[in-house]
């Protein structure tokens, strides 16, 4: 089945996935932009999964102040390389999970990774993270965060 450039280009731009991938997804899926779509997540989640055992020896720290300024974030992501710590999607990441931070106040990482995404509930924390993972094809984890309120201790 021939597959359309425009199509290819059209899965790229929503998924973030490499040509290759939106192109064999594409053919699997006999040009079903859904099921394309739906192939490529699941590769996305086991390309998350080869990649947890690396060392994650770069990344940044993000912060976030809810505004009227009572409520702020810290966190702590981390990558393979600084490369990766530069690019949008990693950035944006990090900006996502201190503000989930700030208005979910989780307890740990691991409670904060099961949280519902506050901008997307079909999603998990830890879901967004095994998206940007296959988007940047680096480990990423979410080392540590803290949570500021004003007038708390």
């Amino acid at each position: 089945m021939a597959i359309a450039v425009e199509d290819i280009k059209k899965l790229r731009e929503k998924t973030g996935a490499g040509i290759a991938d939106c192109r064999k997804a594409l053919e699997e899926a006999k040009g079903d932009f859904k099921k394309a779509e739906e192939l490529l997540k699941s590769w996305g989640i086991d390309k998350a999964a080869s990649k947890s055992d690396r060392v994650v020896g770069a990344g940044l720290v993000e912060t976030y102040i809810h505004s009227g300024g009572k409520v702020g974030s810290m966190v702590e992501i981390n990558c393979e390389t600084d490369f990766v710590a530069r690019t949008d999607e990693f950035k944006s990441l990090a900006h996502e999970v201190a503000m989930q931070v700030a208005a979910m106040d989780p307890k740990d990482v691991e409670d904060l990774k099961k949280e519902d995404y506050i901008r997307d509930s079909s999603k998990t924390i830890e879901g967004l993270v095994k998206e940007t993972v296959a988007k940047v094809g680096e480990n990423i984890q979410i080392k540590r965060f803290m949570r500021f309120e004003l007038g708390s201790e």
